[in-house]
């Protein structure tokens, strides 16, 4: 898709949103603001295009931590129990991906796509093999395909290989497939977490030190 068009559509459908959508981002900020102490937003850095890093916007729903008092590689996965960090308020904001809304902010200025390969922690950088870089040849999107097709109940390799064939495919009709499906997932709730056996954290430990492969991806989706 040209670089142009995708981003007119991206700061013409966020800055419509960011209207149609403001009355309920300020409920779910003042609902946040009396359920737990702590600001409404988490902000984080993420890689972006060509790996740049940038702030990402989220509405807060784990008790508050400063982002450098998390140690991400050692951070545990997010549970779909009663995990102790969740906050009351965060457990439906998670549910119904209301947290995700703010980046309607990020792909406002730039940082991000509304379509496009999900924005990863800096430090998952270091275990994305090297043909799979490609992923980072485009903005980060608010949804992507790794979304529609599991969302975070799918392995890491698994999510770099969908981002890797959403970067070959990527046209405006793919975008506009992908948020319909978006849609069907949102409302289902399906996804929302993963599982600790899959995530990025217990590949890097499988790694031992040793660079990730790119026969690692094609061996994951076989």
């Amino acid at each position: 898709m040209n670089f142009i068009v995708k981003r007119c559509f991206d700061f013409a459908a966020s800055l419509i949103a960011l209207v149609i959508f403001s009355p309920l981002l300020l409920v779910v900020a003042l609902w946040i603001k009396l359920d737990s102490q702590g600001p409404v937003f988490f902000m984080q850095q993420r890689a972006g295009r060509g790996e740049q890093p940038f702030k990402i916007f989220k509405f807060r729903t784990m008790l508050h931590r400063a982002p450098n008092e998390i140690d991400q590689h050692q951070e545990q996965v997010v549970s779909a129990g009663h995990d102790p960090r969740i906050t009351r308020a965060g457990r439906f904001i998670r549910a119904t991906s209301l947290d995700e809304l703010p980046q309607l902010i990020n792909i406002l200025i730039g940082d991000m796509s509304v379509v496009g390969p999900r924005p990863v922690l800096m430090e998952q950088t270091e275990v994305v093999p090297p043909s799979y870089k490609k992923r980072f040849s485009l903005r980060p999107g608010l949804t992507g395909l790794s979304q529609v097709r599991g969302r975070r109940s799918l392995g890491w390799l698994q999510q770099l290989a969908f981002d890797a064939e959403y970067v070959e495919k990527q046209n405006l009709a793919f975008d506009l497939k992908i948020l319909l499906l978006t849609v069907k997932v949102v409302l289902t709730g399906s996804g929302i977490y993963g599982e600790a056996g899959l995530n990025w954290r217990t590949y890097r430990d499988r790694l031992n030190g040793q660079p990730p492969q790119d026969s690692d991806v094609e061996e994951a989706i076989r």
